[in-house]
């Protein structure tokens, strides 16, 4: 599933500009002669290309949790997910841990362009996300007239539930979501 061109380009700047302002992507102004670091034989292979460089399950894990922020606009550490497998489909729900409203706000904000894009058979986002192609988007995207998405307000955040009476809908979405479920270490 390819990236709509807009999305693409507003992903791009969004890259750019947080590679512009982290501290030591920029190009350095100091002068002063830099002297040489001594670390370790395991983080000389990681920062070199040794044999441990590797990512180890809790950096994927931590990668995935950092693409997630910049996709949905609120910390995933404060946040919990819920990818609950229903006999109809099933419903992803987000919601903030404290009641920080800004965030509750944007939960909302992006839940809702969620259920617009699954509409449209876009999964862009979780792709973006997982960086992989989710299991069953395919058949969800391809099916996308026999699937009904629908969001509501929870009391800190959002959910969109996912309704079919398809059978190869259903067994797709319900392959969504325990892929979800597993990538976000979500539980339910």
């Amino acid at each position: 599933m390819s990236i709509f061109p807009a999305k693409a380009a507003l992903v791009s700047l969004l890259v750019l500009s947080i590679l512009r302002t982290t501290p030591g992507m920029a190009q350095s102004t100091d002068t002063t002669p830099s002297m040489p670091m001594d670390h370790s034989a395991a983080q000389h292979a990681a920062m070199h290309g040794g044999r441990n460089s590797t990512p180890t399950p809790d950096t994927s894990f931590a990668a995935l949790q950092a693409r997630g922020k910049m996709a949905m606009g609120v910390d995933q550490y404060a946040s919990a997910h819920r990818f609950d497998v229903l006999p109809n489909g099933g419903r992803i729900a987000l919601e903030m841990k404290d009641g920080d409203s800004l965030a509750v706000a944007q939960i909302r904000a992006h839940m809702k362009l969620i259920e617009h894009a699954f509409q449209a058979g876009d999964f862009s986002t979780p792709e973006f996300v997982h960086a992989r192609a989710m299991p069953g988007t395919h058949i969800m995207s391809r099916n996308k007239a026999l699937i009904r998405y629908t969001y509501a307000d929870l009391p800190r955040g959002g959910e969109v539930r996912i309704t079919t009476t398809d059978s190869a809908s259903l067994a797709a979405i319900r392959e969504f979501l325990t892929a979800q479920r597993g990538d976000h270490r979500a539980g339910h």
